[in-house]
């Protein structure tokens, strides 16, 4: 019997597995609806979709270096007990060397690509699943390529709580674009220098920082002068080369860069789970309601 996109459809609101794993489960049983559900339930795939709408803000970073080309990515599971699992690291290597191979666009893409052992990235992630217990997600990567003379710079914080990767171009010194690396995960600029900042972002905060200077009762003629010096202090927050370097607080980043005959070219920082909304379980309510319902 032929599986219509119809038949995936309605197996996927049913489980919540992938659509691959829909359509492989309706293959198998020739359409059969029920026995395609027993058939994810079997393989732990339907068991594994019903947590999808639990919140995966816990997790790991990671950065894998193949001579010219680098990846760095975010997995992410429910508790950091799971991102400790020896399981959840390998799937995230194995994630890392898939994505280094296959170089896909989105994680959409990536998500309906085959792996080396011949199973599809969504099946595998959700094998994982069913052995971990938990919700699993490829949550973001990018794929990063230099030249012969350049170097990257790859930096792991707290066994991948942060992840950093740098591109340096002009040398080829790891220790330094790893130190750069390093800079970044512990400061969390925003961009490389200023020409990166956008002219509306410079606005925007030119005009707060002169109604700030306003506030404090400043003579309107010497606000545009102190509001000139603020914005080099807001500079110095958001843009990397304007940042005085972690291991040597007197030199700036742009410094450190240009005394190794280096130009900072681009950097990924990955904190893990950063803009997720983590549920806030208050278990001391929880309890007391527990006690007050005994009672």
């Amino acid at each position: 019997m032929a599986v219509t996109a119809q038949m995936v459809k309605e197996l996927r609101e049913k489980t919540g597995a992938g659509m691959m794993d829909c359509k492989k489960a309706l293959t198998e049983t020739n359409g059969d609806m029920e026995k395609a559900i027993d058939f994810l339930r079997e393989k732990g795939i339907a068991k594994a979709a019903k947590k999808a709408d639990r919140i995966a803000a816990e997790g790991l970073t990671y950065v894998e270096v193949n001579g010219n080309e680098a990846v760095i990515l975010e997995v992410n599971s429910e508790t950091d007990f799971v991102a400790k699992n020896e399981g959840f690291q390998t799937l995230t290597k194995e994630l890392a060397a898939h994505l280094l191979a296959k170089k896909p666009a989105t994680v959409e893409e990536a998500l309906t690509q085959t792996m080396e052992n011949g199973t599809v990235v969504e099946e595998h992630i959700n094998t994982a699943i069913a052995k971990i217990g938990e919700k699993l997600t490829l949550r973001r990567f990018e794929v990063v390529t230099k030249g012969d003379n350049d170097v990257f710079g790859a930096y792991l914080h707290m066994g991948g709580r942060i992840g950093v990767l740098t591109l340096l171009e002009g040398t080829t010194d790891e220790v330094a674009a790893k130190d750069i690396a390093m800079h970044i995960a512990a400061v969390n600029p925003k961009y490389i220098d200023r020409n990166a900042v956008t002219e509306e972002e410079i606005a925007r905060e030119r005009e707060v920082l002169t109604q700030q200077a306003l506030n404090e009762g400043k003579p309107e003629n010497i606000v545009a002068k102190m509001v000139e010096g603020r914005l080099g202090k807001f500079f110095e927050e958001i843009c990397l080369l304007d940042q005085s370097f972690i291991k040597d607080p007197d030199m700036k980043v742009r410094k450190f860069a240009e005394s190794k005959g280096a130009t900072v070219k681009s950097f990924v920082r990955y904190a893990v789970g950063e803009g997720i909304e983590k549920r806030q379980d208050n278990f001391a309510e929880e309890v007391m309601n527990q006690v007050k319902g005994n009672n």
